[in-house]
């Protein structure tokens, strides 16, 4: 199948209630849905299942794997074994890769050698029952992730600094299955729309024709002259295509990715932000 490049960017909000799936466009927190407890990603690094951030219900003009594939589910380090740098267990890693795994699962994995996953849905699974993790490796020695407890909604409100915990209306309950909406809303003016981004400095592929979000007057740099595009001013941090804000470097990307900040999952970016390309499976994070 061929799928053009989409013509539409979208802003993604986490609201203050639980989700409802027949009218959202997904969940932040929670559980991820339609899959077994065996296909359930666990973590090389550590040997526990690997944390969902969050499950979006694609638009049909970013369904680039095809009609039948409506969503994707992202999983991540979890944000208490995310410190420093990831320690290497050749035993651990070699048992976690040799279990069988969901047929559209890619991995990914950062700066730091942490471990970060993606799942490909169809309609069936995105529609389906809420999964139960599965337990832990038997050879896993880390402490375990507070998630698995009270969920990633409360964890991440119990730890996360007071600006952060202003993304919630109220403390989220202690519960696995603890989510909250998604909604999507088309943005009313992004030129970066089905472009991929780049860095047009440092860029290794053809120009994309993407352009920042920021100009300086007169073309000379400087603080004093730095400006936002009025195109821009409005556009949400958590977001499907077009603009990107990342607290440093553009990573290059296609046109089909998602931005989104570490309250949208419950991550530890050292107070930055992420990116998820989910055509090529590429994934990029920085601190703030």
């Amino acid at each position: 199948m061929s799928l053009g490049l989409p013509s539409r960017a979208y802003d993604l909000q986490m609201l203050d209630r639980p989700t409802e799936r027949a009218r959202d466009h997904g969940w932040v927190y929670g559980l991820p849905s339609g899959i077994t407890s065996e296909q359930w990603p666990l973590d090389p690094v550590t040997g526990y299942p690997l944390m969902h951030g969050f499950t979006l219900l694609l638009p049909d003009d970013y369904r680039v794997h095809g009609e039948d594939i409506v969503a994707v589910s992202f999983f991540a380090t979890a944000p208490d074994h995310n410190d420093g740098g990831a320690p290497d267990d050749p035993e651990i890693r070699e048992a976690v890769m040799a279990l069988p795994s969901h047929p559209r699962l890619s991995r990914m994995t950062d700066i730091l050698d942490y471990e970060y996953a993606a799942l490909l849905l169809t309609k069936a699974e995105y529609d389906g029952a809420f999964a139960t993790p599965p337990a832990p490796l038997a050879l896993a020695t880390a402490d375990r992730p507070r998630w698995l407890d009270v969920g990633g909604a409360c964890a991440f409100f119990e730890a996360a600094a007071p600006y952060a915990r202003k993304m919630f209306a109220a403390p989220p309950r202690a519960d696995l299955a603890e989510t909250r909406a998604i909604a999507l809303t088309p943005r009313a003016s992004d030129p970066n729309a089905g472009k991929g981004p780049q860095d047009e400095h440092v860029r290794q592929n053809p120009p994309t024709g993407y352009q920042p979000y920021y100009y300086y007057v007169g073309g000379v740099p400087s603080r004093d002259n730095f400006r936002l595009h009025d195109w821009s001013k409005d556009h949400a941090h958590n977001h499907l295509g077009g603009t990107m804000r990342p607290c440093q470097a553009v990573p290059e990307m296609s046109p089909f990715y998602i931005e989104f900040e570490e309250y949208f999952g419950g991550y530890n970016f050292g107070g930055g932000n992420a990116q998820l390309d989910f055509k090529d499976m590429k994934f990029d994070w920085a601190c703030g």
